[in-house]
C-alpha cells in the first residue's frame, strides 16, 4: 500500500512483520515514534505504519469507518464492512514480507485497536499477536484464535474510549481461556506516550505466549510418563 509509512526494512528476510494502524482522523506518521521503538527491539522486523483507506469525516486524516452518529448498536457492523479491507490489508503485506500469521503483529491505537482486535473474531489464523492501545472491542468477544495473543494497554483516564473496555474484555477473554494482557496505566488519556511504549516493548519482549507454556508443559507430562 503507497500511502504506508516503512519505518524499518531489514536488509535480509523478514521474521517478523509488525503492522501498526492509526486512529480515525490522523495519519500514519502519528505511529512513527513507536515504530522506531519497535525496529530497535526487533531489527530483523519490516515495520510498517500503515494509512486507512477512507478520508476522515472529521476533515483531516483517515479512517476505517465513520464515527459519525455511532451507536453501540450499529459499531458492530460499521467495523464488519470495514473488514474485508482491514484482512486484505493485512494479507498484501504478509505476501510482500513473506511472514506468515504466527510471526505477524498488529498495532493499534483507537479505531485501529478496533479494527485489530476485531480481526481477532474471524475464523481464520491472521495475526499472531494484536496489541491494542486506547482501543475496545465492538462487541463482547468470543475466544480468538488459539494461536492469537493479545496485549491490551489503555490510560485510566482516557475520555475518549474508557478504560473499562479493556478490563471487562479482558477479564471476558481469560473466562473463555484466550491468552491476554491487560495494563491500565494511571492519569493517561488517550495518548500514547513513553510509559505506554515502555509498557509495549514489556508485553512483546516478555511475555511467553500460553501456547507455548502448553507446549512446553506438554513435553513435561510425555517425558514423564516415558520413564520408568
Amino acid at each position: 500500500m503507497s500511502e504506508a509509512v516503512v519505518v524499518q526494512r531489514p536488509a535480509g528476510p523478514a521474521k517478523q512483520l509488525m503492522l501498526l494502524q492509526h486512529g480515525v482522523g490522523a495519519t500514519p506518521q502519528g505511529l512513527v515514534p513507536l515504530g522506531q521503538r519497535l525496529a530497535q527491539a526487533f531489527p530483523d522486523a519490516l515495520v510498517v505504519s500503515v494509512q486507512a483507506p477512507h478520508p476522515s469525516d472529521l476533515g483531516q486524516g483517515y479512517q476505517w469507518f465513520s464515527v459519525r452518529g455511532i451507536t453501540e448498536e450499529d459499531r458492530p457492523a460499521r467495523v464488519a464492512e470495514a473488514m474485508p479491507a482491514f484482512v486484505a490489508m493485512v494479507q498484501d503485506w504478509q505476501r510482500q514480507s513473506g511472514v506468515g500469521p504466527e510471526a505477524t503483529a498488529l498495532i493499534g491505537f483507537s479505531q485501529g485497536a478496533i479494527m485489530s482486535l476485531e480481526a481477532t473474531q474471524l475464523p481464520q489464523h491472521l495475526v499472531g499477536r494484536v496489541v491494542a492501545l486506547s482501543g475496545r472491542f465492538a462487541a463482547l468477544p468470543q475466544a480468538p484464535h488459539p494461536h492469537t495473543t493479545l496485549h491490551l494497554v489503555h490510560g485510566k483516564s482516557d475520555a475518549v474510549i474508557h478504560y473499562g473496555y479493556t478490563v471487562t474484555g479482558a477479564e471476558h477473554l481469560i473466562s473463555l481461556g484466550a491468552d491476554v494482557t491487560a495494563d491500565v496505566i494511571p492519569f493517561l488519556g488517550h495518548e500514547i506516550n513513553d510509559a505506554v511504549m515502555d509498557t509495549v516493548m514489556e508485553r512483546l519482549l516478555g511475555h511467553l505466549p500460553k501456547r507455548h507454556w502448553e507446549e512446553v508443559q506438554r513435553a513435561a507430562e510425555d517425558g514423564d510418563a516415558s520413564r520408568p
